[in-house]
């Protein structure tokens, strides 16, 4: 099953995101990744699912979410030129040994150093999937104490992908 980004502008009403999560636990489709927030227009928010399915699923999944009433426009990333990004912070214990290697780790993944306190640091770091996968996977040779990740925002680089009117 392939992997899908699909972006949902929605009404910023009481209850989208209630009966939008419905719509796919209803019908046993798996939401991997959810963002939302609200975007320029306070009347319209975004949101960003992660989800996987054939491309008859997807299908399914851009009518059903078509058919609810506060849903402005939905457009599937996949196969499509998009920009992504996560965010994670992730908490590891350290000590005056490898304080500094840590440190370096960060540096090359270009994180920040949101937090340092005697025997831990907080890194925070941005990017695709991919740099946020391989970032966790070197933190693991660490003791990771917490480790917290957004859902994958995306935004299309296509700009005839932009929604110029929407309905609200």
């Amino acid at each position: 099953m392939e992997q899908h980004t699909i972006s949902v502008l929605v009404e910023n009403k009481f209850g989208v995101l209630a009966r939008i999560a419905g719509l796919f636990s209803g019908r046993g489709y798996n939401i991997e990744s959810l963002s939302v927030n609200s975007t320029n227009d306070p009347k319209v928010s975004n949101m960003t699912i992660v989800t996987s399915g054939d491309e008859e699923i997807i299908e399914q999944i851009d009518k059903q979410l078509n058919k609810l009433v506060d849903v402005i426009k939905v457009t599937d990333l996949a196969g499509q030129n998009f920009i992504e990004r996560e965010l994670i912070l992730a908490k590891v214990a350290v000590n005056s040994k490898n304080r500094s290697e840590l440190i370096q780790i960060a540096e090359i993944f270009k994180g920040k150093i949101a937090s340092v306190h005697k025997n831990e640091i907080t890194i925070e770091l941005s990017g695709d999937g991919r740099k946020i996968e391989n970032f966790i996977e070197i933190l693991s040779d660490f003791k990771i104490i917490e480790l917290v990740r957004t859902g994958r925002v995306a935004i299309s680089r296509d700009p005839g992908m932009t929604e110029k009117s929407p309905r609200v």
